[in-house]
């Protein structure tokens, strides 16, 4: 069995102190979608787009295209056992309960102040009449093996799987879903900087493969 890695989702904020979630990582399955819209005409004579036949002329195959915002889902496990057999006195008392709800308070709206609003600026979000504006979405890092993205944490599913004397849960099975932040940001800057020298990667090796 592969051992699990650490992985975080931290709060991009100016709160203090700002959320943070720790948890174990090592999916079996990690969904990611990304989607586009084509706008292809009516093209005589075609289905599907413009006729081409050079690389010159494949841009005009499509008329346009709209990227959505890349979306990905993951399940993790929050198991408070091995800090509960460690003497870990908060564990022992409230379980999980604090990270849980620190996943609520991560998914949910909140008020913000001209700070909180100057964060989503920073990343490209928010229009003129941010400032106008009382609840926001929290920005999130998440921070798993060489990546680094900001995130909306959209959706957070969480099934109690085991509780102690008192009821508060000391397991639970976890499935978030979340929409990257895409733009002038550094992290997604990064990101993208770090996806086109491993695509690169790959055409090298391909290539290679070939002598």
């Amino acid at each position: 069995m592969l051992k699990t890695t650490k992985a975080m989702l931290v709060e991009y904020a100016l709160s203090i102190p700002p959320l943070i979630l720790l948890f174990e990582f090592n999916p079996k399955f990690l969904s990611r979608t990304r989607t586009i819209t084509l706008k292809t005409g009516n093209a005589p004579g075609t289905q599907g787009g413009y006729d081409f036949t050079l690389p010159t002329e494949t841009p005009r195959v499509a008329q346009g295209v709209t990227v959505q915002p890349e979306t990905f889902s993951i399940d993790i496990l929050i198991d408070g056992t091995d800090r509960m057999n460690e003497g870990n006195a908060i564990v022992k008392t409230f379980g999980i309960e604090p990270e849980l709800d620190t996943l609520r308070c991560m998914v949910e709206p909140k008020s913000q102040g001209p700070l909180g609003l100057q964060t989503l600026s920073s990343l490209g979000l928010g229009g003129e009449r941010a400032f106008q504006q009382s609840e926001s979405a929290s920005v999130l890092l998440l921070v798993w093996g060489t990546h680094i993205l900001p995130i909306f944490l959209t959706s957070a599913q969480i099934k109690e799987t085991a509780h102690l004397p008192s009821l508060v849960p000391y397991r639970a099975e976890v499935t978030l879903s979340m929409q990257i932040i895409e733009g002038n940001n550094v992290f997604y800057m990064v990101e993208k900087i770090r996806q086109v020298v491993s695509a690169a990667m790959n055409t090298v090796d391909t290539i290679g493969g070939f002598f």
